[in-house]
């Protein structure tokens, strides 16, 4: 089994647990979280996906530039910093993504 594969049976395996776990607190008519709801449930969700987004992307990038260093050495200035460029644009857009979650659920009511 490959990193991949274990990795969406590993995240469909807490989905699944996440919303099984929900259902008896729900069907006694109470929630598991009284003031807030699934907010921060939902938030947590969220927050893993888009670290994982934005660490699985760093993660091609860095491995992109090393294969393409080790294949032509001379160019490694410029790979380097086409990969740092690229990295920082994944790092922002995650950095993104975290402060429109923190916002959506400290904002909604």
């Amino acid at each position: 089994m490959t990193i991949s594969k274990l990795m969406v049976w590993a995240g469909a395996a807490i989905i699944a647990a996440c919303l099984l776990a929900g259902t008896p607190a729900l069907a006694q008519g109470t929630t598991m979280f009284p003031d807030a709801g699934l907010k921060f449930v939902g938030l947590g969700l969220g927050l893993g996906l888009v670290v994982m987004g934005g660490g699985r992307g760093i993660g091609n990038i860095g491995s992109s530039a090393v294969e393409s260093i080790a294949r032509q050495p001379e160019a490694s200035k410029d790979i380097s910093g086409a990969m740092l460029l690229s990295a920082a644009f994944v790092e922002g857009a995650t950095l993104f993504g975290v402060v429109v979650l923190f916002v959506g659920i400290f904002t909604v009511k």
